[in-house]
């Protein structure tokens, strides 16, 4: 290789890398730490689909509150069933809805059977996970907020409490590939990942590292 083309590929070697560098430092400039408060709660709150969201809807994000204060009823469990209850109040839930056990185990999932509306049902029921609590919510929304006129203001009033939920499937046997067993698989995963590292579990890690080499 002649010194001229060793020459050619170092100057290119050095733009790719500068080139790189001002790419990581632009990125680094845009991380949620250089975002406002204000900035960060329209992000997190708006329509990722732009183009799908109406100009009116566009221009002011949405904003929760929930309010745990008063004291709710605790109902123990709660049920998710696969369709949609247009109605909103009491009824004797337990007159017509009894779900009983089947025997059956899949996949360490104990399935459990009910009868809606005449629709046979199998479902299973799971504990919440250590450290979560489950909350029924009433929404009280006020529509636009006296302080925040571009935004929508939902309000929600905890009514009732549960520390377990049966869910529901009308064509399918529970499994533990469910959407609802899965989701609470990936809480268990995220507590594990953000779990604060002491200087005990380094000190051992070092120590195991070393045993390796």
């Amino acid at each position: 290789m002649t010194r001229t083309k060793k020459k050619r590929e170092r100057k290119s070697l050095n733009n790719s890398l500068l080139g790189l560098r001002e790419l990581l430092r632009a990125v680094d400039s845009q991380t949620p730490s250089s975002i406002s408060s204000s900035a960060r709660t329209r992000l997190n709150t708006e329509p990722k689909m732009e183009h799908a969201t109406p100009p009116a809807a566009a221009a002011g994000g949405i904003t929760a509150t929930v309010d745990l204060s008063p004291a709710a009823t605790d109902l123990g469990g709660a049920h998710l069933l696969p369709c949609g209850i247009r109605q909103n109040g009491g009824a004797p839930v337990s007159d017509y809805f009894k779900p009983r056990s089947t025997g059956v185990e899949v996949e360490g999932v104990r399935v459990e059977e009910a009868f809606f509306r005449g629709r046979k049902l199998q479902g299973a029921t799971l504990a919440l996970p250590d450290g979560y609590r489950g909350y029924v919510l009433e929404k009280k929304s006020r529509g636009k907020d006296a302080q925040n006129s571009e935004g929508e203001v939902s309000n929600f009033v905890s009514r009732a409490e549960f520390q377990n939920i049966t869910y529901w499937n009308h064509d399918t046997t529970p499994s533990a590939e469910d959407s609802l067993p899965r989701c609470f698989h990936w809480l268990t995963v995220a507590n594990a990942m953000h779990k604060p590292v002491t200087a005990e579990e380094l000190a051992n890690m070092s120590a195991m590292q070393n045993q390796d080499s």
